[in-house]
């Protein structure tokens, strides 16, 4: 089970005005527990008025940077967001599970692959730490990135996309796509949309060569992107996805408890198998997930961002059967084999048994 850890923040770099980079160190006896892989993130949380809030967020640097760096923009009414973009400072100390996710591919020194990226906005973060890893590790693979954003002064990591495609020259190409900044090729302004994604396959991108693609922003433009990747023969399972979203974007409000006097809510028994022991909880039958039910008895239950992205609620179902509300983390093979996110299943038998332990 993945626990919480100390990590003291060491720098905290305001790379634009709605956004900042922060930089942080585990301790010493952490710190085989913080080697990410690229593309990976990590799983913050805070307490707001006595509520818990955790969110994901995404690690932007490269495995070989020497150190352990996230990205952070706020969003509008976001506690977790704002209170980083607003408060944090060196010395302070954030808590965190190790990192999580599987925004990857294995990495080839041998190869000579071409990488190609979609990212919106803060979705650069996890891109940004597949790009520098990838070219430093594959010195014989390259990568393309078509990047979108309103404009200009809302483009993160700006400096160091422009020293990385000087650093690698002829290896590293980004395009920038401003939603509301003209350029001088039309082509480049405005939204990725069906008809940008044609003209950028006709005159810049060649279908045919890429290995891999990488698309991490909001889910419109990434599914749109992804129908695009597939027109073009591009298979499935060579495209990779990161959803940036929350079903809680502010302070939590807190859950009522119990029902009205007289009232009679039918329930299912649910068994969880958590840390080697079972644990059986009754969950109403008016939509309660298996996360919401499980935090409400006080389990100690693994989950991030609640709104079926993350996976790091992952369970498996053992018996029984549940509906998945949302999913947007688990592969096709996986949710065949069984596998659910707690924080998006509601059961749909009397009883249900998942495990934890996989």
């Amino acid at each position: 089970m993945a626990q919480f850890h100390p990590l003291t923040v060491t720098d905290v770099n305001h790379d634009t005005r709605d956004a900042v980079v922060v930089t942080l160190a585990p301790s010493e006896e952490d710190r085989p527990a913080f080697d990410f892989t690229q593309g990976q993130y990590l799983t913050f949380r805070r307490d707001f008025d006595g509520t818990e809030v955790r969110r994901c967020y995404s690690i932007c640097a490269g495995k070989d940077d020497g150190v352990l760096r996230v990205g952070i923009k706020r969003v509008d009414g976001g506690a977790f967001s704002s209170w980083a973009k607003d408060n944090l400072k060196p010395g302070d100390v954030m808590e965190a599970m190790p990192p999580m996710g599987n925004f990857f591919v294995p990495l080839d020194a041998d190869a000579e692959r071409h990488y190609l990226g979609f990212a919106g906005g803060s979705g650069i973060t996890p891109v940004l730490s597949l790009i520098k890893t990838v070219l430093a590790r594959e010195p014989h693979s390259r990568f393309t990135l078509v990047y979108a954003n309103r404009a200009v002064n809302t483009i993160m990591f700006r400096e160091e996309l422009e020293d990385l495609k000087n650093l690698y020259l002829g290896r590293f190409t980004v395009l920038h796509i401003l939603e509301n900044d003209a350029q001088e090729i039309d082509l480049f302004t405005g939204r990725v949309d069906a008809d940008k994604l044609d003209a950028l396959f006709s005159h810049w991108i060649d279908a045919s060569s890429v290995d891999y693609a990488f698309i991490c922003g909001p889910e419109p433009m990434m599914l749109t992107i992804a129908d695009g990747l597939k027109a073009r023969g591009i298979a499935e399972d060579r495209i990779k996805f990161e959803l940036f979203k929350s079903a809680q974007p502010g302070r939590l409000p807190k859950k009522a408890n119990g029902h009205a006097a007289g009232e009679t809510v039918d329930t299912v028994k649910a068994t969880l198998f958590l840390e080697g022991v079972n644990r059986t909880i009754a969950i109403p039958k008016d939509g309660t997930t298996l996360l919401d039910a499980a935090l409400d008895a006080g389990l100690n239950v693994p989950y991030a961002c609640k709104a079926g992205v993350c996976s790091t609620c992952m369970c498996r179902i053992t018996e029984g059967a549940g509906e998945m509300l949302s999913n947007n983390a688990l592969e096709d093979h996986e949710v065949r084999d069984g596998f659910t996110l707690s924080c998006q299943t509601v059961p749909t038998t009397d009883t249900i048994s998942v495990t934890y332990d996989v």
